[in-house]
């Protein structure tokens, strides 16, 4: 007698239009998944490869048949119709990275994570060079140095959650968590600080995948790259979505993985259909 094999779900394919440009997607894919496989970089802070979905930055946010969602949690619907690089959504990111640096204190020329730091790399992006009517909160945060190998500046945090996420889904410890409501929210560790914790510097949380700005601080690695071959200096964030085959490689540039292969070592995700070509 014979077993009959499972049949694989074949994803449904299903159209929408982004910024009038009809597209080609799955079913079941989320706004930023299906433009990701089609080279159409959407903004992003708290979401990076390898970690679950969290919403909370929104700097992703696009419109979707005229309601404004967050691309990276949305699941595309079928004939939906997507702004993405519209003045009114920009305006909306623009405000929103702004907000953040005004929020934390952020002094780029003296970051060890200046020319890697993605919400640098994202101003930039937006070409937001001048100062805006935000007033500077210049929060007075905690500085975690008592760990041999890492340091928390909760300063420069930007709450994206990443941190938490890889440390709870990946590296199995739940060493951070959100404590506080509202402007005194901040990151803290299941301890009384971090060396009383089981936090390791090979741990993913720790990478510099990981945390998008200087929040974490990996102890006598800082400005391990010069001015110049840093990650962000010759091309945009987003470059690798955009354009991957026309980005700039300076034959001197310092890849991140070569000073941390921990953050390619966990935070690889599974190769996935992303969607047929438009």
């Amino acid at each position: 007698m014979s077993i009959k094999k499972p049949v694989p779900d074949i994803p449904q394919p299903i159209h929408f239009t982004l910024d009038g440009k009809d597209i080609e997607a799955f079913a079941g894919q989320t706004i930023m998944e299906a433009c990701d496989a089609q080279g159409i970089y959407i903004p992003r802070l708290c979401d990076a490869e390898g970690l679950n979905v969290q919403g909370s930055c929104r700097v992703c946010s696009v419109k979707m048949n005229g309601r404004v969602v967050a691309a990276c949690t949305q699941p595309l619907e079928d004939e939906a119709t997507i702004e993405n690089a519209t003045e009114e959504v920009e305006s909306y990111r623009k405000d929103l990275v702004s907000m953040l640096f005004h929020e934390g204190n952020h002094l780029c020329p003296i970051c060890e994570a200046s020319g890697r730091c993605e919400l640098q790399a994202m101003a930039y992006r937006f070409g937001m060079i001048e100062d805006t009517n935000y007033p500077y909160l210049q929060p007075v945060r905690p500085v975690d140095a008592s760990h041999p190998d890492i340091a928390l500046d909760n300063n420069r945090c930007i709450l994206c959650g990443r941190c938490i996420r890889a440390s709870r889904d990946i590296d199995q410890k739940n060493i951070f968590e959100y404590v506080g409501r509202g402007i005194h929210k901040r990151i803290a560790v299941d301890g009384d600080c971090l060396a009383d914790t089981a936090a390791s510097i090979d741990d993913a949380a720790m990478s510099l995948a990981v945390c998008p700005v200087g929040c974490i601080i990996r102890k006598r690695e800082g400005f391990f790259a010069p001015v110049g071959t840093r990650e962000f200096d010759q091309n945009n964030i987003g470059a690798t979505i955009e354009s991957p085959s026309s980005i700039t490689r300076d034959p001197n540039r310092i890849a991140v993985r070569h000073i941390d292969p921990i953050a390619h070592k966990h935070l690889s995700k599974d190769t996935k259909d992303k969607g047929p070509a438009s």
